[in-house]
Parts: C-alpha cells; structure tokens; sequence
C-alpha cells in the first residue's frame, strides 16, 4: 500500500491536472476545427452568393441539402449559414480567424458579432475573452457594462490578473455545452446514444400515426430560435381532436427533474410562438427509458395559478376527458419495450 503523504497529494494533483488540461486542449481543439469548418463554409458562400444562376436562393438550398445530407448535424440551418457568411466578411484574414477567432466557441462569436460593431472593439473583446476565459454569460455582462470604454479604470483599480488563476476550465465547459460543437465531435457514446433516441423517435412516430385518433406529424428535432438561442424539440404532433399541439421529449436514461423544466419551456416556446388563437394550449410527454423500462410522464398546463407566468404540472395519469385521444403510459410502455 502506498504511504499517502504531502508528496504523493503533490503527485496525485499533478496527474489529474495533466488529465484535465488534456480534456479541455482536447476540446479547445474540436472547436477550432468547427469554427474554420464555418468560415471556409462561409467563404464558399461569399464568393457564390452573386453567382447569376443562384443569387439569393442559395443559402436556402444549401441549408436543406446540408440537412439531408448530414441530418445529425444542427449548425447548418439558413440562420446559422447566414452567420457563416458573415464571419467570412467580417474577418476575411484566415490567419486571424486561425489564431483568434476559432480560440471562442461558435457562442461567443454570435454575441460578438451582433453586440461589437466596431471590428478593434470587438477584437479587444476576444482577445479579453481568451485570456480571462470568460463564459459566455460573462462576456455578454461584460459588453452590457461597456468594459471597453471602462478598461482603462478597470485596468489601474483591479488586480484581477495578479491574484487568479485563469485555466482553461470554464471556457473549455463553455465549448463543450456549444449544441454544434457536442454535434460535431459525435464522441463513441453519443453515437450510441443517438442510435437509441432514433429508434426511439421511429418507433414513437409511427405508433401514434397509427393510432388514428388524431395524430398529425409536424417534424423531429423541430427547431425554435428564442431571443439568440436555438432549440430543437425531439418530437412535434398537431392533435387534431384535441386541437393542441403535442411536445414529445424523448431520453435513454431515468426521469430526471430537470426534463420537466425543460418540457415546461417547450410548451411556453410553442404556445407563444407557434399556437394560434383557436388552438387549445399544448401537451407535453416525456417519455423516459432505461433497460426496457419506460416512465412516461403527460404534462399539462395549470390555468388557475393567479400568477403572471402559466405553470405545468406533471400528472401520474391523464384527465379522463383526454384519456380516449392520448395513448395510455402502459401502451406507450409495451410499444417501447422491445427497443
């Protein structure tokens, strides 16, 4: 047995201090490749946009040839290939998007390039970035608070740089909550993953159309952009009888919390933007598996809170005036079972 002692905790340290560096340098390296990925992207599009025999039309086209073509992949929307191009416009030096620009997630150039018109501004923005790893949360409070026309002050009254540390750990967990950088990494165990939650949207689909009361499919990883963020719901139904869309959240693991709170989101998202005034509100299932064992869960939207924000409340069964138009938990279960 090892004797523990100061120098082994100094060695132990160590060790997991090369590990995490590795995982974040690992990571920092993904993004880099996604962002020159998106700028070559956007250059391609720059030197066609003019092309006589495509103008206009071809971010559309290309966006839902992409799509087919790598269906996994969430960065290629018309919105997002917009911002390709213009990261090419903007920064037409490859050396720079190399040395700078691909150091911050996709995340933060977006915030960049809508908040910081002013090219030097924003460079002086990035370049801070990078070096106090800033979120980016952090950098958006920092642009809100005009940090750059207060950096001289700040620069003489803080010690900020003097007194911590600045590792790579919160910009590196940053990257990776990127959605198109964890798509474009496709690590071994989300691949696998994905396979199951595909099985699982086919199997799902098709049940429900079957069933012939009422089902209308709308899309998969149907996507809604809220303020500057994107979001993808796993399933969208229309019921027809019910009037009320129908948000289908699909996960490999046990029920979680926090899945409630995101369904709750979802159900706000398409009332306020997708629902229209004739429609009934929207129905939420989270339909949760694990070694064969399905919880499946139907939130629905409680009208009586005398409060300003609508809230939804998870029910262990369905109103029974609902009952004879959704599928019960147990057929849900036994539909499911053999994936």
């Amino acid at each position: 047995m090892i004797e523990k002692s100061m120098n082994y905790n100094d060695f132990i340290n160590q060790v997991k201090n090369e590990i995490k560096q590795s995982q974040n340098s690992a990571i920092i390296s993904v993004n880099k490749e996604l962002l020159l990925l998106y700028w070559k992207v956007g250059k391609r599009i720059l030197d066609n946009i003019n092309h006589s025999d495509w103008g206009s039309k071809i971010i559309p086209k290309l966006s839902k040839e992409l799509k087919e073509a790598f269906p996994d992949l969430k960065g290629f929307s018309e919105r997002n290939l917009k911002y390709m191009r213009r990261l090419a416009k903007e920064y037409p030096d490859y050396e720079f998007v190399q040395q700078v620009v691909a150091q911050l997630s996709w995340s933060h150039n977006l915030v960049l390039l809508d908040r910081i018109k002013d090219l030097e501004h924003r460079r002086w923005y990035m370049e801070k970035c990078i070096e106090n790893k800033w979120s980016r949360n952090v950098l958006v409070h920092q642009i809100e608070s005009n940090l750059y026309e207060r950096q001289e002050l700040v620069e003489k009254t803080s010690n900020y740089n003097k007194t911590l540390e600045s590792p790579n750990d919160e910009l590196a967990v940053q990257v990776l909550k990127d959605p198109y950088v964890f798509d474009f990494i496709a690590f071994e165990e989300s691949m696998k993953e994905r396979d199951i939650e595909k099985q699982l949207v086919q199997k799902i689909t098709s049940f429900l159309l079957e069933l012939g009361s009422g089902f209308a499919f709308i899309g998969n990883q149907y996507h809604l952009q809220v303020g500057e963020d994107d979001f993808y719901i796993d399933l969208l139904f229309y019921h027809i009888k019910l009037k009320s869309y129908v948000v289908i959240e699909l996960k490999t693991g046990k029920f979680k919390a926090e899945y409630a709170g995101k369904l709750n989101f979802y159900l706000s998202a398409v009332d306020e933007m997708i629902k229209g005034e004739d429609d009934n509100p929207s129905i939420g299932i989270i339909l949760c598996k694990e070694k064969n064992k399905l919880v499946a869960e139907y939130a629905l939207k409680d009208m009586n809170k005398p409060i300003g924000v609508s809230e939804y409340k998870l029910l262990e069964r369905v109103p029974e005036e609902l009952e004879s138009s959704l599928p019960s938990i147990e057929d849900l279960e036994r539909e499911l079972e053999d994936i």
